[in-house]
């Protein structure tokens, strides 16, 4: 079985899992995912893809821990197995020479747009990246992405980078100050939705990163369908990358409340069974 060989908590609540994958590391391009289930009786979840190492052979994400499945995950180390680590999946992001490309991510998504922000950089582009967290303490990866970038931006609420603008604002202003090619964001949905809707009035092609709930990962269970362009679309096989002013945000938020309730018992079963 997969093994892993680094789990290691970033920042509060965000931790790093890197697993031995030859396979997949040889293969995996910018924009692609994981399924990765923690044990026997865990459930599969998608991790968007933050780096590789094909030399070594291991494939790297960072996830927040919130649900059953991902606090699993958190308590992994150095030599645990996991039974299902299955990828690349997806169709690989569209990178190309266009010009400048911002490169915003929040969460989780600080790390996916990693490979994005080197992938964009080394076809030619100028690139900013927007990083956006609750305060100083959440940042991490700050110098992975300043070595991919040309200029990295952090939106904050504590006013340590010189004011306490959310995501949309710093969206608005740099398109304001300077032509945008191309808008890549990834992130939690309302990240995603704000960054698609601070952007929609210039008008600049703006991708998201889809992670709806995912089980085979492959096409097969329909369970990520989401409205694109008022197409039935599926992000495990026809994304996740979706071009964020045609998504149907409302339904992509009702869907991903569905099991809700059933995840909160899950947590409560779980912790009650490992902390009695």
């Amino acid at each position: 079985m997969p093994r892993v060989v680094r789990r290691e908590r970033l920042v509060p609540n965000i931790h790093l899992l890197e697993i031995e994958a030859p396979e997949i590391a040889r293969r995996c391009r910018p924009g692609q995912f994981v399924i990765v289930m923690p044990d026997a009786r865990g459930e599969r979840i998608p991790l968007t893809i933050a780096d590789w190492d094909r030399e070594r052979g291991t494939v790297t994400s960072v996830f927040m821990a919130v649900g059953t499945t991902t606090r699993k995950l958190a308590l992994l180390g150095a030599g645990d197995t996991v039974p299902i680590f299955a990828g690349p999946l997806g169709r690989p992001s569209e990178i190309a020479s266009v010009g400048t490309v911002l490169c915003a991510g929040g969460c989780f998504g600080i790390a996916a747009i990693h490979p994005l922000a080197r992938a964009f950089k080394e076809a030619g582009n100028r690139v900013v990246a927007l990083v956006d967290v609750k305060a100083d303490y959440l940042l991490y990866w700050r110098d992975r992405l300043e070595a991919v970038s040309d200029e990295l931006v952090v939106s904050s609420r504590d006013g340590l980078y010189g004011g306490t603008e959310f995501v949309p604002g710093h969206v608005r202003g740099i398109l304001a100050r300077e032509r945008i090619d191309r808008i890549v964001a990834v992130g939690c949905t309302y990240f995603m939705s704000s960054v698609a809707e601070a952007s929609r009035p210039a008008g600049v092609r703006t991708m998201v990163s889809l992670n709806p709930i995912m089980v085979d990962g492959t096409g097969m269970c329909g369970a990520c369908r989401v409205t694109v362009d008022g197409r039935t679309r599926f992000a495990c096989v026809d994304g996740p990358d979706f071009d964020g002013h045609l998504v149907d945000w409302a339904e992509l938020y009702a869907r991903r409340k569905s099991y809700f309730e059933d995840e909160v018992r899950s947590l409560c079963a779980w912790e009650e069974e490992r902390f009695p």
